[in-house]
């Protein structure tokens, strides 16, 4: 429904009173309110609701005596009104459900969405920090930068401070600004700021009670690190910050321009590490450092390093430090490619130093407890658990391994999960369920208190977000397999009972549960609208609108999606998201672009596909199952059965399909054009085509190219030297003859992801086979080609978009 807001839902033409068993309308017959609702309401609603609408008018009037209607004669006005209204219908036919009034969406409104982030709450919940940014936020990074550690992109954004109890909102800075990262003191009312002035890393504080912001420059001569984190001391007297070490920008610089700008750059084998490798970890090295916030000076806590993990023990006196070293590149994500070293560091002399984990590759993933006391971690399918004190860790799990089946020998393996909020009890996580376990001894009672469903797919999805103060619930959130429906549950361990606190076609997400207080604040968005935030208690019984942020978009036209379902090739079952016409029309087939990635579920905002759809186009957003070792197959048996379900529907005009990418997706689209002549035009934006060539592709993100391939989101499973053929598969180039769809390739010349070169080959050989082809390199755009450039490159891509779509569109017609 559009339109929903704070203690309010607007519908179309009508308002619900206080009371929602009652209908307040008013002057309704004689405005232009009346052929909208026509247009938005179903054909056999209007037939029962107009004449009791008119009913009741009539009686109003009567004991007003503003018109002249009496009962005795209301019966005939009813049948007459019934009569003409249906003429009415009848006539104009059903229109579409969007109104004619409203504007189109166009790359203008794309511009100036809000995309929001809430970046921290404060404990007692008062406070909620909140960033947003735009698309136009984006244009004009120098991507030809990327890598360089002396080098800060400058993506802006605005920084607000929502006030949950009043509802009151305050912009932090008067300007959009680079910010880095924030943090809420323990006292609730100030907040910490890394924010960038040009290229310069600074630290505000802001004052949420007086809005007051102002600069807090520390007592050094070294600069804040990019990358700090911003760690408060309990006792809100001082902050934990990275600063870099002197002279690191000299060498940071200096290793940079070597390999990037030469002049003669060499690489050798013998280094353990390559060239680009050893630029990033020079941009991860710092020291860590305690900077007192009255006085601010600084007191260096450790030697220059890269550090993993930071915890501060809740009496302040120490904290506990996980530090990394790198032995040599990693092309397999393995685990022994770096070692790691935990040590406490006393914050009042920080030459007190005690070694809790000597240097080994095993990552010791420390899950501290709230006194900052003790760790647990998971091993094998054990968890263990030990103090600072100890010298070696206790297996809460041991003698628990009940079996999965009767018949099944296989131990049961547990993983932690979290802590309770008073580090009695944890809650560890098994293929069964969830367990609770005590803390004390190596014979502490663990109990299974919430089982998984035997058949998780007839179930919704679940997903656990908090443990209560009291430990005795569980919150989770929900979402149906088959429908939209979402939003939170809550688990009472005691009676073992699933409450549903809030489900509906709406969509939630960055659920933030304030510690001290029964106050969460979260996002929550119409489908496809961008989300705004809510504040409400733990039960979701009085949410309250905190922002508006997209409000305006009610004056556009945003077309309403659907949850499609459908079939595959090998018969599994699939779901794709598709997004109206603005100016559908029932009965009318439309031309539709599969815009392609993965897998789609959600009907959250997109605003490529509503530019798109207010053109007049379905934008369908299909899910494929990629199969590991053979996930070229996947878009072609999922994608054409989507669109075959649509087609069987009469809501397809099926010589006027489209197929479009973006990175995996242009990728995705190339790969299928090859094996399908079924669209009229396709479009590469930043896809690879040559799966050989682009292992050695993407310098500057090291192994990437490999381990994708080999162990990621490419799913071959493995090397080229063992599965040559594979590689060949699933590269465009190689099966170039066989396309006889129109294709626009869209590339950025700065993009460091998947570099220009790559397409370029897609480019040449569809030349050379005197096939339809055209190539934009965007020369000041990086990944996304003209999304990810300039203002100028942008426009130009959608004009670009639009005309090839219109062109090949009106061609397919003309041919059929």
């Amino acid at each position: 429904m559009r339109g929903s807001g704070a203690g309010f839902e607007r519908t179309y033409g009508y308002a619900w009173s206080g009371d929602p068993s009652t209908l307040s309308v008013a002057r309704f017959l004689c405005s232009s309110d009346l052929l909208f609702f026509c247009s938005s309401v179903p054909l056999f609603f209007c037939f029962i609701f107009f004449p009791l609408l008119l009913q009741t008018l009539a009686e109003d009037a009567y004991l007003r005596s503003d018109y002249l209607l009496t009962p005795d004669n209301l019966a005939m006005y009813r049948i007459l009104f019934s009569i003409l209204f249906a003429g009415l219908l009848f006539q104009t036919g059903y229109p579409p459900a969007i109104a004619q009034d409203l504007k189109p969406f166009t790359p203008d409104e794309m511009l100036e969405v809000e995309n929001i982030n809430i970046t921290g709450i404060t404990d007692d919940g008062r406070f909620a920090a909140v960033s947003a940014s735009t698309q136009r936020d984006r244009l004009g990074v120098d991507h030809f930068r990327f890598a360089d550690p002396t080098y800060l992109q400058q993506r802006t954004s605005r920084l607000y401070v929502l006030d949950t109890e009043n509802g009151e909102q305050h912009e932090v800075t008067d300007r959009p600004e680079v910010i880095q990262n924030t943090a809420w003191s323990p006292d609730n009312r100030t907040l910490a700021i890394v924010m960038m002035d040009g290229q310069q890393v600074t630290l505000h504080l802001y004052d949420a009670g007086r809005q007051r912001l102002r600069e807090l420059r520390p007592r050094t001569g070294l600069e804040i690190a990019s990358n700090t984190g911003l760690d408060w001391t309990p006792d809100g007297s001082g902050l934990i910050l990275s600063l870099r070490a002197d002279g690191w920008r000299a060498k940071a610089d200096s290793m940079y321009t070597a390999i990037n700008d030469g002049p003669i750059v060499i690489q050798d084998s013998n280094n353990d590490f390559l060239a680009w490798d050893r630029v990033w970890n020079q941009n991860s090295t710092s020291l860590l450092t305690f900077l007192d916030i009255d006085s601010r000076e600084v007191t260096e806590l450790t030697d220059e390093g890269m550090f993993d993990s930071l915890n501060i023990a809740e009496d302040g006196s120490f904290a506990a430090i996980t530090q990394e070293f790198p032995l040599r590149t990693d092309y397999t994500r393995s685990d022994d490619a770096t070692e790691y070293l935990m040590y406490t560091v006393s914050l009042n002399n920080p030459a007190q130093r005690d070694t809790l984990v000597s240097r080994t590759t095993d990552s010791p993933d420390a899950e501290w407890d709230p006194a900052g006391t003790r760790w647990a971690w998971s091993d094998e399918g054990k968890v263990f658990i030990r103090h600072i004190a100890d010298t070696a860790g206790i297996e809460i799990t041991a003698d628990r391994y009940e079996f999965v089946e009767e018949e099944d020998t296989t131990s049961l393996e547990f993983r932690f999960d979290r802590w309770s909020q008073s580090g009695e009890s944890v809650l560890l996580r098994s293929d069964k369920g969830y367990h609770l376990a005590g803390t004390d001894t190596a014979e502490t009672d663990m109990e299974l208190i919430y089982r998984f469903p035997e058949d998780e797919d007839s179930e919704p999805r679940r997903n656990l977000m908090h443990w209560s103060e009291n430990e005795g619930h569980l919150y989770f959130t929900t979402s149906a397999r088959d429908e939209w429906q979402r939003g939170m549950v809550r688990y009472n361990i005691d009676t073992q009972e699933m409450e549903t606190l809030l489900v509906d076609d709406q969509l939630y997400s960055d659920w933030n549960f304030a510690e001290d207080a029964d106050l969460l604040v979260f996002e929550r968005a119409e489908g496809n609208h961008p989300t705004e935030v809510f504040a409400s208690s733990y039960d979701l019984s009085d949410l309250r609108r905190l922002t508006a942020f997209s409000d305006w978009l009610d004056e556009y036209a945003i077309p309403e999606t659907e949850l499609i379902q459908y079939m595959d090739v090998d018969a599994d079952t699939l779901y794709g998201v598709l997004y109206y016409p603005a100016n559908y029309e029932e009965g009318e087939k439309y031309p539709l672009i599969a815009y392609i990635y993965e897998n789609f579920f959600d009907n959250n905002f997109n605003a490529l596909a509503n530019v798109l759809a207010n053109r007049g186009y379905f934008v369908l957003r299909p899910s494929v199952d990629l199969e590991q070792g053979y996930p070229g197959e996947g878009w072609v048996k999922g994608v054409t059965t989507a669109i075959n379900k649509l087609m069987e529907r009469g809501l397809v005009d099926g010589t006027k399909l489209g197929v479009e990418g973006i990175s995996y997706g242009g990728y995705g689209a190339n790969l299928l054009i090859t094996q399908t002549d079924r669209f009229a035009a396709a479009i590469n934006n930043s896809g690879k085509v040559n799966m050989i060539s682009f292992l050695g592709d993407s310098p500057k993100i090291g192994t990437r190219n490999y381990s994708a391939a080999e162990v990621g989101q490419d799913r071959i499973g493995q090397t080229f030297w063992e599965a040559p053929d594979k590689y060949v598969a699933h590269s465009a180039v190689f099966f170039a003859d066989r396309i006889t769809t129109p294709l626009l390739i869209l590339s950025g010349e700065g993009d460091w992801n998947v570099p220009a070169d790559n397409q370029r080959e897609m480019y040449y050989a569809l030349r050379r086979l005197d096939k339809p082809v055209k190539w934009i390199n965007y020369m000041n755009a990086g990944h996304g080609a003209g999304l990810a450039g300039t203002e100028e490159d942008f426009y130009h891509q959608w004009e670009t978009v639009f005309e090839w779509y219109e062109e090949h569109f009106e061609t397919d017609e003309q041919t059929n």
